[in-house]
């Protein structure tokens, strides 16, 4: 199981490393296109990326492309006014949308991927042609540069719509890895906006909805693809031992946390996770998730009817 940590700026990735990351599981490139007048060149860009490797002392780097739109609008872009922006044109469809955008970004990311070893991951994947056109541009980005694909280059996409995660297998032919994230997911997975407390109560994780999406997504990788978690979910204890019974074998969150995680899964027995990971799948919701595992942990809270149901 690796730990690694979501970052984004250099001094992130100089925390990670601090802290033991195994690598960085995010890069939220997104901090180099946010609050200025312009897009940064694919020169900046790159000078960015090589500054997070050198940070990072060789360690793998996951930079997600520009995932921008719905909460994170850019004044240099012409968008359109939305009525509900988190389901309208950001991630993906925005790049497409302003192909020189993911252009630039993807040579600037292959340039650095011939001399570190770098994932690249496309955010806001619904459709399996989205992901073509994203392949076909940095397929282009590699052409561009001239000096063929870089070793040790490796594409995913981010699972944060309900639809990919439960048509993951229409994407394994085409992808390294998937990322689940479980903030995206979990919105709108439970229709329920991320950050809107008039709603905090719905929007958990430990839905046994949401973790039947990540189940679906851990099914249909199997051995082929590589499974990870970049969402905050990662961070909780209760969560990452599920996440690891589903199959996941990858947890990204953020530095502070590493050291924490770490331990948490130094400590998962596989088997117990699995077969408490397939119980948590038929909850009835995120308390009776939560209440078997503190049955679990101490067996003097179990009650007649956690006897009657064992």
């Amino acid at each position: 199981m690796l730990v690694g940590a979501n970052v984004g700026s250099p001094a992130d990735a100089t925390s990670a490393a601090a802290e033991g990351a195994d690598l960085v599981g995010l890069v939220r490139t997104e901090f180099l296109f946010l609050d200025r007048a312009a897009a940064p060149d694919v020169d900046e860009q790159e000078a960015a990326y090589r500054a997070l490797a050198i940070a990072l002392g060789g360690k793998r780097m996951t930079l997600r492309t520009i995932d921008v739109g719905g909460d994170k609008p850019l004044p240099y872009l012409p968008l359109p006014a939305e009525a509900n922006p988190f389901l309208g044109l950001r991630g993906i469809r925005l790049a497409a949308a302003f192909p020189e955008l993911l252009a630039d970004q993807l040579l600037a990311a292959v340039r650095v991927a011939h001399d570190a070893p770098i994932s690249v991951m496309f955010p806001m994947v619904t459709t399996l042609d989205e992901l073509v056109v994203a392949r076909r541009a940095l397929d282009a980005a590699i052409a561009r540069e001239g000096r063929g694909t870089p070793p040790g280059l490796e594409v995913g996409i981010m699972v944060e719509v309900p639809a990919a995660a439960l048509k993951a297998a229409a994407f394994v032919p085409h992808v390294d890895f998937f990322s689940i994230g479980t903030n995206d997911l979990t919105q709108y997975a439970l229709a329920a906006e991320r950050g809107n407390p008039a709603v905090a109560a719905v929007a958990d994780p430990l839905d046994p909805g949401v973790l039947r999406l990540v189940d679906s997504v851990c099914r249909a990788a199997g051995e082929r693809v590589l499974v990870a978690v970049c969402g905050e979910a990662a961070a909780d204890p209760l969560a990452a031992r599920l996440l690891v019974g589903l199959g996941v074998r990858e947890l990204s969150v953020a530095a502070p946390a590493v050291a924490g995680v770490k331990q948490v899964v130094r400590e998962v027995d596989a088997a117990q996770a699995a077969n408490q990971a397939a119980a948590a799948l038929t909850a009835t919701g995120p308390a009776e998730v939560r209440r078997a595992d503190a049955v679990q942990a101490r067996p003097e809270l179990r009650t007649p009817a956690d006897s009657s149901s064992s």
